[in-house]
């Protein structure tokens, strides 16, 4: 089974936990029966692989999320880069040439595209693996997964089948409508589009190379910034006559918000936090070494990182977004590719970071043109490449480092350091790659 996962967005309406970095589906928030906490997106990977151990899954996400998927997954995950943000249908289009000239799967195979962040049980990809079977059939050009609606919702296209069979010809499709339409909608049998299909790859690159001038994988990545920004629903399913749904009645959240984030989490405090008796209904996520005490709140959700804090009631919550696009940040947290890093401090001429490194990763070997950069081992072992000359580190050593000298760090153990950034022009973009 082929499985792309559409993983875009800043998910800024899951602030503070969320940046442009860290989008929501890498909020470790679920928490597994060994006590520990996982991400949507490990989560969803794990149940695709629980139901079919050799699926081949692909992510279709920006750069800016390549580090946290290989922290969160590892280094086998298929990651199909998009350059620029084009909307879905060039997504998806980059993903299956990617599937077909890069990892080499027959075109004639089928794939299932969807979201990385539903909330979901193991049910649901079963159903995938039944579109999978049903787009090989070759009945339709496009398979859907129609998600049997529980409540008149504002939030959701609708998909109306001819008729009430489990696989149906879809009749026709609706935008998403008031409460009222939407009511009379699930009267003529109408289904949630929870934006889930399949396909055989041939079919979405003859419709791309259609659509766009392109030869092959490389060729279309190389020109993705000069294409149109149009959604998958409009370039292709709307236009397509051959379109089959297929029934889904199990458990499907869209967990796009604290107020529907709060409903699927099994504890209402994660981290360090205290609700007295008074309390109801609400829920406190907190990544900060302090604690947080609620005290006679109904309904209210309290997210605390180095971000920022929110305190909100619940439903209030979905309007979060106006507000943090207005804020002027610095990023204050990231998963990267060897670890993770937290700014503790930021002055006008100087950054505090805590660096954690997983055992047996490395940063990339790199100097800085207008920053020093001095590093203290606090826990962990390894060794350091400064200007090609390696050394041992432990905790209480210290490295200094002037700018423009070459520099990287190796993590035998967990490492942990206090980086401490010294220069008048501090900014992301200062870094030079080197090969050791």
């Amino acid at each position: 089974m082929n499985i792309v996962l559409l993983s875009g967005g800043s998910g800024k309406r899951l602030w503070p936990l969320s940046n442009d970095i860290r989008s929501k589906q890498f909020i470790k928030i679920f928490k597994k029966e060994d006590g520990s906490y996982e991400s949507m997106v490990q989560r969803v990977y794990r149940q695709i692989k629980k139901v079919d151990k050799d699926a081949t899954v692909t992510i279709a996400t920006s750069k800016a999320q390549v580090s946290s998927i290989h922290n969160q997954l590892g280094e086998d995950v298929g990651i199909s880069i998009e350059p620029c943000r084009r909307d879905t249908f060039p997504a998806i289009a980059l993903a299956t040439a990617y599937l077909v000239d890069v990892k080499g799967v027959d075109p004639n195979e089928s794939v299932v595209v969807c979201p990385v962040d539903p909330y979901v049980n193991d049910d649901y990809f079963e159903a995938i693996k039944a579109l999978s079977e049903q787009a090989d059939r070759g009945e339709a050009n496009l398979v859907l997964m129609g998600i049997e609606p529980t409540y008149p919702s504002e939030k959701y296209g609708y998909i109306i089948p001819k008729d009430a069979e489990d696989v149906s010809i879809v009749d026709t499709f609706k935008e998403k409508p008031t409460a009222d339409v939407a009511a009379q909608y699930i009267s003529q049998g109408a289904l949630w589009n929870g934006g889930v299909f399949a396909y055989k790859l041939s079919y979405v690159l003859n419709k791309a190379h259609e659509l766009i001038d392109f030869t092959d994988y490389n060729d279309l990545f190389a020109k993705y910034d000069t294409l149109t920004k149009i959604s998958f629903d409009y370039a292709v399913v709307e236009k397509e006559k051959k379109i089959q749904v297929m029934r889904f009645n199990g458990e499907w959240k869209d967990l796009g918000t604290w107020n529907t984030l709060t409903e699927a989490m099994e504890e209402n405090v994660i981290g360090k936090g205290i609700l007295n008796d008074k309390c109801k209904g609400v829920h406190i996520v907190n990544e900060m070494d302090v604690p947080v005490l609620a005290m006679g709140l109904t309904d209210v959700v309290i997210s605390a990182s180095p971000e920022g804090i929110l305190v909100s009631d619940k439903e209030q919550s979905s309007y979060i977004k106006p507000f943090v696009d207005s804020f002027e940040q610095q990023i204050m947290f990231a998963e990267k590719s060897w670890g993770n890093f937290k700014v503790i401090d930021v002055e006008n001429a100087s950054m505090t970071i805590k660096v954690t490194l997983n055992a047996g990763h490395s940063m990339n070997y790199h100097n800085h043109e207008y920053r020093d950069e001095v590093w203290v081992i606090i826990s962990g072992t390894g060794r350091t490449v400064v200007d090609g000359v390696e050394n041992p580190v432990k905790p209480g050593d210290v490295i200094t480092m002037k700018a423009g000298c070459k520099h990287t760090i190796f993590a035998e153990t967990e490492l942990k350091l206090i980086e401490v950034q010294l220069g008048e022009s501090i900014n992301v973009q200062d870094k030079k790659k080197f090969e050791l």
